[in-house]
């Protein structure tokens, strides 16, 4: 896991810093909203914070393991653009990653 200090700007893109936007949900805290999850989790990717990942992702279409580590070459972040998020929580509040597929609207 790379290090980042109070004053690097989040990967997600959060200029308040990771410790101010995703580091906290990656320590344990849980994510607000979908967006919140979704940004936690692209920096999790940029972090390579495969327990984080796992941890946010629905038991019904999670993978037993990511092996980021072992990725080659390693995948480029550019950055995060989020499109749009839904405002229904699952199990108790909490927010939890499902599968990339848009339907239509």
């Amino acid at each position: 896991m790379k290090s980042i200090d109070t004053l690097t700007p989040c990967p997600c893109g959060n200029a308040a810093g990771y410790t101010q936007c995703c580091g906290p949900l990656h320590d344990g805290k849980v994510a607000d909203s979908a967006e919140a999850l979704m940004r936690s989790r692209y920096s999790a990717y940029v972090l390579k914070r495969e327990d984080y990942l796992l941890a946010t992702w629905h038991t019904s279409t999670r993978p037993p393991n990511l092996n980021l580590g072992a990725q080659q070459p390693a995948p480029s972040w550019l950055g995060l653009d989020v499109k749009r998020h839904e405002t229904e929580g699952d199990e108790a509040g909490r927010w939890y990653y499902l599968d990339g597929s848009f339907p239509e609207v």
